[in-house]
């Protein structure tokens, strides 16, 4: 059997753990083309959604590969966040005024940022980007205007937004560990909106990293 049950009862190991071992286990086996990309996003569907012990077990019970060294260090530079403010600016402010303004892709996020919103919009797309601190606090005060927010899972938000005939919409639910980054929204906003909403999820995140891991492993 792939996973160890030797030792601490099954049931009583958090159910997290051996969820991610179990998810590791399904990544080295596909990457090294043991089972098809098919079974991987099947079994990878089962192991995210159950929340019980023996059926993560059987999920990996015919997988024999382990995860290696060189698979636990990419796998902690993928997920695990580094902080280091060295290169990173300690504040930033955006400004929208009768216009758009956006961050995406790979873009260094401060520690604080300060958006000022007037009939304008802005987007702050999170999915790719370096977090250099883990809290980050964007102040907010948008005046008939759009603030527009994307997360990927495993970064936590807490919105503290006061509204005056405005809305603020929070789809991003905070389920990052405590080494997650978290994102702190204050401010006001008048006859305006704020949403914020996940992106990319964290079963995309597994299969493109699984993909990436196959891929360094075939070039070898």
């Amino acid at each position: 059997m792939a996973i160890d049950t030797t030792g601490v009862k099954l049931e009583d190991r958090p159910i997290a753990q051996v969820r991610e071992e179990v998810i590791d286990q399904l990544i080295m086996n596909y990457s090294h083309n043991i089972i098809s990309a098919e079974a991987f996003e099947r079994r990878l569907d089962e192991a995210t959604n159950s929340d019980d012990h023996h059926v993560l077990v059987k999920l990996v019970a015919d997988l024999s590969l382990k995860p290696d060294n060189a698979y636990q260090e990419q796998r902690e530079r993928s997920f695990t966040p580094n902080y280091d403010s060295s290169d990173a600016s300690e504040n930033e402010r955006m400004v929208a005024i009768l216009s758009s303004n956006d961050h995406s892709g790979q873009w260094m996020v401060p520690r604080e940022m300060e958006l000022y919103v007037l009939l304008g919009s802005v987007d702050l797309d999170f999915t790719d980007a370096v977090f250099n601190h883990q809290r980050v606090t964007i102040r907010v005060k948008n005046l008939l205007g759009s603030v527009d927010v994307k997360v990927p899972e495993g970064v936590n938000v807490v919105s503290n937004m006061f509204n005056v005939i405005g809305s603020t919409t929070n789809k991003a639910p905070s389920m990052g560990g405590r080494q997650a980054p978290q994102i702190v929204i204050e401010g006001v906003s008048v006859l305006g909106s704020l949403d914020i909403a996940i992106k990319k999820t964290m079963k995309e995140k597994l299969v493109a990293f699984a993909n990436t891991f196959k891929e360094a492993f075939r070039t070898k």
